[in-house]
């Protein structure tokens, strides 16, 4: 290697999405409008579920947290993308980068985890209905949390230290809108073995679990409402579990598509693909999980009225 190769990097050049000014523009005005309504929509969520004594219940003790973590991920992300653009420039610095990969992986798979936990309380609440507030208890409830957290923060921790030890030269223009760490892996001129092999085997795991968990409990699920004889019943059970199979299908599809691969195969379409889940997602599942929930727009209607 030359000399101008053993540069090291202090600061990545963030491209983003489009290099068109006309389409950076929209992309702004798009990411801007979207920032907004998740932090709104989500804030909503968690009002709603704090003011109504009758919505204190673990599934939405569960949604309430999930909220919380859909305004935290992008809060991650977009506003240094929206900062940059008003100031016309696309750096992030070293530190900067390596904590926004820090709290994308925590987020991202916090997201995880607590889908996981709503799963298992939907299969308690419709396999064991007479069970329920003994098996889901408040205590237990903070601990699945609890437990998540420390996970996902262990797990992201692991690839940031790992992240850190790679040596970065001269370039460091990233092809994407924020530090997603797999298009930051391809700019290091370090052997980056050790980094996938754990994306594939802890990362894997990490990303299973609550997976093989949702997939379990809703086999349960299925079992059990296959078996009544009421379409009424059916109906009744599925419309609980309707808009958390969308959240689901939404989050998994989105990170199946991108991240089983290795990071040397990372192309654009995968960055596209990432404002799925980092922007879009959590700028939906309110909307999701009020318009299709009674209880929510009834408490969502009590603070209305009373404002």
């Amino acid at each position: 290697m030359d000399g101008d190769n053993q540069t090291i990097v202090t600061e990545f050049i963030l491209l983003g999405l489009t290099r068109q000014s006309e389409k950076e523009e929209v992309v702004f005005g798009m990411f801007l409008w979207m920032y907004l309504v998740t932090i709104s929509g989500n804030l909503l969520i968690i009002l709603a579920i704090s003011c109504d004594p009758h919505l204190h219940t673990p599934m939405y003790f569960f949604l309430a947290n999930l909220s919380s973590v859909d305004i935290s991920a992008p809060s991650v992300i977009v506003p240094k993308a929206l900062v940059n653009h008003m100031l016309g420039s696309k750096s992030i610095s070293y530190t900067g980068c390596m904590t926004q990969i820090y709290f994308f992986i925590t987020f991202s798979n916090m997201d995880g985890f607590l889908l996981s936990v709503m799963a298992y309380d939907r299969y308690v609440a419709i396999c064991h209905p007479l069970h329920y507030t003994m098996m889901m208890r408040p205590r237990l409830c903070v601990l699945l949390v609890a437990i998540s957290w420390v996970i996902t923060n262990l797990h992201a921790l692991l690839h940031t230290l790992l992240m850190v030890r790679l040596t970065f030269c001269s370039h460091n223009a990233v092809h994407h809108f924020f530090c997603d760490p797999y298009p930051i892996l391809k700019l290091s001129c370090s052997d980056t073995f050790i980094n996938d092999l754990m994306v594939f085997t802890i990362g894997g795991l990490v990303f299973l679990t609550p997976f093989t968990c949702i997939i379990v409990s809703y086999a349960y699920i299925f079992s059990k409402v296959l078996k009544l004889k009421s379409a009424h019943g059916i109906r009744k059970a599925l419309s609980t579990c309707g808009s958390h199979l969308t959240v689901v299908s939404l989050f998994y599809g989105a990170i199946l598509g991108i991240y089983m691969h290795p990071s040397s195969t990372y192309t654009v379409q995968d960055t596209v693909a990432t404002v799925i889940f980092t922007v879009v997602t959590p700028m939906v599942n309110p909307f999701i999980y009020s318009l299709r929930n009674r209880d929510i727009k009834g408490a969502l209607r009590k603070i209305i009225l009373r404002s």
